[in-house]
């Protein structure tokens, strides 16, 4: 993508009935990397987040613990859903409630315009429904369950019993769209990722899709449909508009024409409502689909889905207030190949922070400014004639940087780690041979002590650049220990696609002191 375009990205809006755990915070840092690359590579990019906060769900949490369903919403998304964006550091440019007027306004245009257009109609309809999910159950979802549930069918996500319920509800005639979508999804063989996620999605809708019921009248804790107000609006139905609602849909459709489409990163167990469900919505209304739709694995403990209700979440603070947010999301988002499950394990995480971070980045980040304090005084020398070592190391920071890029426009994060990664790894072996300590014993090696550190200097303000969008606290200290003036996420500072062009340092730049990037951690409490 060329710098000046357009890059809407969006998490899903996290259904606030409880507090997050990182596999909540696993999404957000995804997309969160995603919107800083492409900021700072200078392409007009918004970040979108929320919570959705209607449906039964909702509102039985709410009438459990004491409170009514706006009361236990607002008390949720202020003590912590909202923290959680600064625990991690996310970046959004909007944070979208499903209780927010300019949500629940023209959420009732769009009903209205579909309800006009045919597109919506009166039925009965009795099924097997998950509260849990917000879902009805096809016989296919379900599993025996087991324990206090033997003998029942549960749902295969929660593990819990399902409901039956009879409705007469208002339907949305997706079937009509069974055609339209798959046509969609070949001539857009991207619009579902990764192809595991479209092979499912695919394969899914060839069996042909049923009208989906978007109404309930058993409860009023929702957006009510603008021409019958005994019914509200299935909470999926509402929940997936919040992507146009919040980017302008009904209100400011110049700002809406400049975001749309969006990329959507989404749990693989919520595909089906994104990649389905939603873009048949859009064409309905005669609007653009999204331009992607990426589902990403789970995060397992134990082997099993992250959970609350499984008691098996993990608090994100929990990590970070030991190993601090920029290992959070380093670890994540280099550990777990991104699209497929992966599992946490507190070994693995303190393994790779004392390997990767702190041995490996911290360490030389540390020890490449302390000797040029030591050497030079503190300011950056000029090189002289570039050895092959040093050619090499000018070579793999130019193809990590094409290389990175290129991975993050597949949405391959874990992939673009790994390419930045390889600076790390060849610096490291930079220094190791050319053993800048004993030259600087050698006053006849003085050009050539100057031309290592210059190169290693100069390797490590790429990393600074290209590494800010997974962890922009410790890339931050960094930038500002190499003197290079303006704010590192700033474009003006760095542009991203350009870290890889050379002497960007001007010679003769103090350089400052560094403390400590990653601290070593004694222990680890599990």
């Amino acid at each position: 993508m060329s710098a000046g375009k357009s890059f809407y990205v969006t998490t899903p809006i996290f259904y606030v009935n409880d507090v997050p755990h990182i596999g909540h915070a696993y999404t957000e840092v995804a997309a969160d990397v995603l919107a800083r690359w492409h900021r700072q590579a200078g392409d007009r990019t918004w970040m979108l987040t929320g919570t959705d906060e209607h449906g039964e769900k909702i509102l039985r949490t709410a009438t459990a613990n004491g409170a009514t369903p706006q009361e236990w919403v607002d008390r949720l998304v202020e003590s912590a859903w909202k923290p959680l964006l600064d625990t991690i550091d996310i970046s959004n440019d909007d944070f979208i409630r499903t209780t927010d007027a300019r949500h629940e306004d023209n959420v009732k245009k769009f009903l209205q315009h579909l309800y006009d257009a045919g597109f919506i109609y009166t039925g009965e309809y009795e099924g097997s429904y998950c509260v849990g999910c917000e879902e009805y159950k096809q016989d296919s979802d379900l599993v025996d369950g087991t324990g206090e549930f033997a003998g029942e069918k549960v749902c295969a996500i929660h593990s819990k019993p399902v409901e039956n319920l009879h409705e007469k509800n208002y339907f949305f005639r997706m079937s009509d769209f069974t055609q339209p979508l798959l046509d969609m999804y070949e001539a857009n063989p991207n619009f579902v990722q990764p192809e595991s996620a479209r092979n499912e999605v695919v394969q899914f809708v060839k069996q042909g899709l049923n009208d989906l019921s978007i109404s309930r009248s058993s409860f009023d804790w929702g957006i009510k449909l603008p021409w019958d107000e005994s019914h509200v609006v299935y909470v999926w139905f509402d929940a997936l508009l919040n992507y146009i609602t919040a980017a302008g849909y009904g209100y400011d459709e110049e700002k809406l024409a400049s975001l749309w489409p969006a990329t959507h990163i989404v749990g693989k167990d919520i595909l089906r409502f994104h990649a389905v469900i939603w873009p048949a919505m859009l064409m309905a209304a005669g609007v653009e689909v999204p331009h992607q739709v990426y589902g990403h694995g789970w995060l397992l403990v134990g082997g099993e889905k992250m959970s609350k209700s499984k008691l098996t979440g993990i608090a994100p603070n929990d990590i970070t207030d030991t190993f601090g947010s920029d290992a959070f999301r380093y670890y994540f988002m280099s550990a777990i190949s991104f699209g497929q499950d992966g599992s946490f394990s507190w070994e693995d995480l303190s393994a790779r922070y004392q390997a990767e971070l702190a041995n490996g980045f911290g360490n030389l980040a540390s020890r490449t400014l302390a000797m040029v304090s030591r050497y030079f005084d503190g300011v950056v020398p000029a090189a002289g004639e570039l050895t092959p070592s040093d050619k090499a190391i000018v070579d793999v920071v130019a193809a990590s940087v094409a290389e990175a890029d290129a991975a993050i426009e597949r949405l391959a994060i874990h992939e673009a780690v790994t390419s930045i990664w390889a600076i790390v790894d060849a610096l490291n072996g930079y220094i190791t041979e050319q053993e800048p300590w004993a030259l600087a014993k050698d006053p006849a090696q003085s050009e050539r002590l100057a031309t290592v550190l210059n190169t290693a200097t100069e390797g490590l303000r790429a990393l600074a650049v290209l590494l800010s969008p997974f962890m922009p606290q410790a890339t931050q200290k960094l930038w500002d220990a190499l003197g290079v003036e303006g704010s590192l996420g700033a474009l003006t500072a760095q542009p991203i696609r350009e870290a890889g062009n050379w002497n960007q340092i001007p010679v003769g730049t103090t350089v400052g002191t560094l403390e400590a990037l990653f601290p070593r951690i004694e222990s680890v409490a599990e």
